[in-house]
């Protein structure tokens, strides 16, 4: 009980650096964004407090989680996009933390409702493609359990583009905003970062050429998988 316990402040402790990381990187102002991370043994999840601001909160101020979102421990509420993370995580069992966020150039492109097209490198380095936006929740969607939909339908673009969260490691919400996981809490930060640059070089690139096609399948086989693939070799 004791090395669970220790487990739980460390993942704690984790959950707020990660959190405090999103606003040293730019990528939130406000409360505009969350972070959790789940430890898969125990199944216990530790997300950021609702509202709580950045400059004052502490580590002991993030909220414990079973996997059905009853507080385990906690004198604040948890994130109101819990039933986001929560339906991620019961759907991949490789997502380690997941990260929301309203950051300027993912969400810009998820606002206009279009997928952010692989033109380069960079990108392919990270995702293996375009990074996906949803479809738009429908009327009934927004009205009942819309956190919990918002999960789902990043589930279902998944889905029906045949990916898996290794080879996307985050997407766009049509009319919302950007989300990002990783194996823990650090990578899902990082991966989140590098959706932001992505984001806004892919806005750039079309603005300088407006004419630019994506990224050869051959190269974004070559770079995806010399960093990701089973026989991967690269690292800067």
């Amino acid at each position: 009980m004791q090395a669970v316990n220790q487990k739980i402040v460390e993942l704690k402790e984790e959950v707020y650096k990660a959190n405090i990381e999103l606003v040293k990187q730019g990528l939130v102002i406000y409360t505009w964004g969350n972070v959790s991370a789940i430890d898969r043994e125990t199944n216990r999840i530790v997300i950021k407090p609702s509202g709580v601001d950045y400059d004052t909160m502490k580590p002991e101020d993030m909220v414990v989680l079973d996997l059905e979102g009853n507080i385990i421990e906690g004198n604040y509420k948890p994130s109101s996009d819990t039933p986001t993370h929560l339906a991620l995580y019961k759907a991949y069992d490789t997502i380690g933390s997941v990260v929301h966020t309203h950051s300027e150039w993912a969400t810009s492109w998820a606002q206009a409702g279009i997928d952010i097209p692989c033109y380069g490198t960079t990108h392919a380095d990270y995702f293996f493609g375009k990074i996906l936006c949803t479809r738009a929740l429908t009327k009934e969607e927004i009205e009942v359990n819309y956190e919990l939909n918002t999960g789902k339908v990043m589930i279902e673009t998944m889905a029906n583009n045949s990916k898996n969260p290794d080879e996307l490691p985050g997407m766009i919400i049509s009319n919302h905003g950007p989300f990002g996981w990783g194996k823990d809490a650090v990578e899902a930060v990082h991966n989140m970062k590098v959706m932001e640059e992505i984001a806004k070089m892919a806005y750039y690139t079309e603005q300088i050429n407006r004419r630019i096609e994506p990224i050869s399948q051959v190269l974004l086989d070559k770079h995806y998988l010399r960093k990701h693939g089973k026989n991967a070799y690269y690292g800067q």
